[in-house]
């Protein structure tokens, strides 16, 4: 039973928010909150694989690490963008480049 969440999670839920972070090109905001779930999502589906093995929850450990240095480098980049530019649309950054 674990091992068909795990599938259904690894083929169905995590390719649609991949396409999901493609196809959006609007909020920075929106973009971070579709990663995070990404992650959580690789992490949920490493956890049961790995805890279905019988290994040890070290590497799990590290990996929930990383996902909150992410996160935290992306809301630092976020309330960047809001100073410097004062709002998170993808297309004004975009504009004030060039």
């Amino acid at each position: 039973m674990i091992l068909f969440f795990s599938n259904i999670l690894l083929f169905i839920i995590i390719p649609l928010f991949f396409l999901k972070f493609i196809i959006n090109k609007n909020h920075f905001l929106i973009s971070l909150l579709v990663l995070e779930v990404l992650s959580l999502s690789f992490y949920f589906v490493l956890s049961l694989n790995l805890f279905s093995l019988f290994f040890e929850g070290v590497f799990i450990f590290y990996f929930l690490i990383i996902l909150v240095c992410e996160g935290v480098l992306g809301l630092c980049l976020l309330v960047v963008v809001n100073y410097r530019y004062g709002s998170d649309y993808l297309f004004l950054l975009n504009k004030l480049i060039c």
